[in-house]
């Protein structure tokens, strides 16, 4: 393209100043006659026209070598892109008729058991024995409330046993003793009832008297919060000096021996799902397998879901209420190919084109093709377009070769090609 320029802007009006001039000098030459002139005048003529000669050899010798310099450095130019080629990956594109994709559905991890505790009776809460996130075993004290009151309740039912327990003891002998006046007639038969009725009445008031004392005892037992299962303290609920009643929550537990996920499946979804089965559960970055142990029968009204249950391996390191998720594959018929994300290169308003490898005449050069993403996975993307089964496309380095760019295919290897800075017009 220089040396055409050249030729038009430069060489072509000197070959035409070159021919003028000759015509010029043959008109000269022409209008000179020996007659009618002097030595003078032809002599001056003459010199004219040498001159004009050798500014036209000057010329033509001018543009001869300013023309052979242009064909070397044309030349040169062509060694230079030649020597530098960068060398630049390719892959081979294969049309498919589908692709599977991946449907992750999200959900929780939930301790197997997981409770609020509190007391069963009334009272002040007076000490707090374990903090929030310490592991418990099952029975172990959790808090204690004030027992002054029921200390003192427990005295006097315990006296009150005693008490009967005496009247009790002599009720008996009384009625050991009458026993053979009744017989002998000393004593009326109506005495005798009266002492042997009351002995049975003191039998009643004794058991009603240890009842209460057992109930007393109950409630200074109940007045310490224990564990009831190996368990995470999870919350506190209510501190030192709160009057707390029966039902009244103070601590959440979380179990610490299972756990379970919850994930909500897509209802066209669970009727594929098999219980006893193991899945790939996604947790922390990592996969976990996790056997299926049942799928709920109802349907959250909101999510539109509903709930499959996965039992989670024994000792995993998981925290309640954690997120977890599960990918379930699905197959979509859609005809197009896979290629790298690097070989993609972004257009205006969402439109994407890869650079495929085309043949001319003029040599093997790059060609934009429009194409559609319909999936991407990793770092490849399954796309649809203009491509078609086995055409070549720039899988790298795509922002340093523009559509046009003529490219020399390495022969030693399928995933490499040379680009060079010449174009072409395909």
């Amino acid at each position: 393209m220089v040396e055409t320029a050249f030729r038009r802007f430069y060489i072509q009006p000197v070959w035409t100043v070159v021919y003028v001039t000759t015509i010029n000098i043959n008109v000269t030459l022409i209008n000179i006659t020996p007659t009618g002139a002097n030595a003078m005048n032809r002599k001056s003529t003459k010199a004219r026209v040498v001159t004009t000669v050798i500014a036209v050899a000057i010329a033509s010798a001018t543009t001869f070598a300013i023309s052979a310099a242009l064909h070397a450095r044309v030349a040169n130019a062509d060694r230079t892109a030649a020597v530098h080629a960068m060398p630049v990956a390719h892959d081979r594109f294969e049309l498919q008729t589908g692709y599977q994709r991946e449907h992750r559905y999200l959900g929780l991890i939930q301790a197997a058991t997981r409770s609020f505790v509190g007391f069963e009776v009334p009272g002040a809460l007076d000490q707090i024995h374990v903090r929030e996130g310490q592991r418990v075993d099952v029975g172990a004290a959790l808090a204690t409330l004030d027992s002054d009151a029921l200390v003192a309740r427990q005295a006097a039912a315990a006296a009150t046993v005693e008490q009967v327990s005496a009247e009790l003891e002599l009720a008996r002998a009384r009625t050991v003793r009458q026993a053979p006046l009744k017989e002998s007639g000393a004593i009326s038969a109506q005495t005798f009832d009266d002492t042997r009725l009351a002995e049975k009445a003191l039998v009643s008031a004794l058991a009603s008297a240890r009842a209460n004392l057992r109930t007393i005892d109950i409630e200074l037992e109940k007045s310490v919060l224990r564990a009831p299962y190996a368990a995470i303290v999870g919350r506190q609920l209510l501190d030192r000096g709160a009057v707390t009643q029966p039902g009244t929550p103070v601590f959440s537990l979380v179990s610490t021996v299972e756990r379970e996920a919850h994930i909500g499946i897509a209802i066209e979804k669970a009727d594929n799902l098999v219980p006893g089965q193991s899945y790939p559960l996604q947790l922390r970055g990592a996969l976990v397998p996790a056997k299926l142990r049942a799928v709920r029968p109802d349907v959250n009204p909101i999510t539109m879901t509903t709930v499959a249950i996965f039992d989670l391996p024994a000792g995993l390191n998981a925290f309640d209420g954690e997120p977890v998720a599960v990918s379930l594959p699905q197959q979509e018929s859609e005809i197009g190919g896979w290629v790298p994300l690097s070989a993609l290169i972004e257009g205006d308003r969402g439109v994407w084109s890869a650079l495929a490898i085309r043949e001319s005449d003029a040599g093997t050069y790059t060609e934009r093709a429009a194409v559609e993403v319909m999936h991407v996975a990793d770092d490849q993307a399954y796309v649809r377009g203009t491509l078609i089964d086995g055409d070549l496309i720039v899988a790298d380095g795509v922002h340093r070769i523009a559509p046009g760019t003529l490219v020399a295919i390495d022969p030693s290897g399928e995933h490499s090609i040379k680009a060079q800075v010449a174009r072409v017009t395909p």
